[in-house]
């Protein structure tokens, strides 16, 4: 009886443990069918009053070094100030305040930000005034051509609406990072930062040879003489190593005219030989305005500016998210099984 009663226990608690895997396996398929219904998390832009999160940074340490009531005097002093600027705002006097739009992009080889980055400034476009300001925080080491060409075509968009434009580079902005910063009135970059790389490359294996060591055929067909200059399996030809030199040197020709026709003050011969600097290098070479970091530009504005952080949010495909859905319910249904059914 005993024997049948510790049996009977076992198959009960593992029959209660199946159960609720189950439900816990209904449960994250309801879950993950309600955010992947069509209307759940559009695309969607976030704005982040930066004066707001940089006063309650500084807060947090007040309130800790300064006494109570040295604190309770700078917390009163503070709301005698902004209710002394919301009475001047309704008066209309002094003119509002101009606003930094402060936008990030971190590049990668095909510049994907870019989609980002066209949705953020076709948004503040539509509201940015005359006096308003659009700070770029952008770290890339380059990458395709035309991905970067567009990504500098977006920036373009600002200056052409006469909005003042202000790149600072705190890591690393070079080749077609660089094709980008260029484009604005003024560049900052840290000291350390790498800067430049005004130049094209492009490689490519070929394996014609071991192909053919092993009699193994590959057959390419174009109509255009140069259709194909070099390619990865088939003999490369010293007229299409030709024509890839001059293709890349004629790309090279328009990355400098570009440069150079957003900053003339440099002297583009001496700076477009792919070579890269450092911040404070760079500054001598006047491919930088200013060195400075982001923050510090941003701290120092804070007290004459409203500053606006802007971010994007690009809604996944659902067989994406379903997958990322079920990876994590997968994960945790193992970690839970593994619980229960420990001896």
């Amino acid at each position: 009886m005993t024997e049948f009663l510790a049996e009977y226990g076992l198959f009960l608690a593992k029959t209660l443990t199946w159960a609720a895997a189950l439900l816990a396996v209904a449960a994250g398929l309801a879950a993950i069918l309600r955010h992947a219904r069509p209307g759940h998390g559009p695309d969607r832009l976030e704005v982040r009053n930066l004066n707001e999160r940089y006063e309650q940074m500084a807060d947090i340490l007040n309130a800790d070094l300064l006494s109570e009531e040295e604190f309770k005097r700078l917390r009163k002093q503070q709301k005698a100030e902004e209710k002394a600027r919301r009475k001047a705002a309704k008066r209309g006097e002094p003119a509002p305040r101009p606003r930094i739009f402060t936008l990030s992009f971190d590049g990668d080889l095909a510049a994907h930000a870019v989609d980002s980055l066209r949705e953020e400034i076709s948004a503040l476009l539509q509201v940015a005034r005359d006096r308003d300001e659009v700070l770029l925080r952008l770290e890339s080491e380059g990458g395709m051509v035309h991905a970067y060409g567009l990504a500098a075509s977006q920036l373009q968009r600002i200056r052409g609406r006469g909005l003042k434009l202000t790149v600072a580079i705190d890591k690393v902005a070079a080749s077609g990072g660089y094709m980008m910063a260029c484009v604005a009135d003024r560049i900052l970059a840290a000291p350390f930062a790498i800067v430049g790389s005004i130049g094209v490359v492009a490689q490519l294996p070929n394996f014609h040879r071991v192909l053919k060591k092993h009699d193994i055929d590959v057959e390419l067909h174009t109509a255009g003489e140069f259709k194909r200059t070099l390619t990865l399996f088939g003999e490369n030809t010293e007229a299409g190593r030709e024509k890839f030199r001059e293709e890349l040197e004629a790309t090279h020709v328009l990355f400098k005219s570009f440069v150079s026709g957003n900053r003339p003050q440099l002297e583009i011969d001496r700076v477009a030989t792919g070579e890269h600097w450092y911040g404070s290098q760079a500054l001598e070479l006047k491919l930088v305005d200013h060195l400075q970091t982001s923050d510090d530009y941003l701290l120092e504005r804070k007290a004459d500016a409203d500053l606006y952080e802007l971010s994007f949010k690009r809604r996944h495909p659902l067989s994406e998210r379903l997958a990322q859905g079920l990876v994590r319910l997968g994960t945790g249904l193992r970690g839970g099984m593994e619980k229960a059914l420990a001896p």
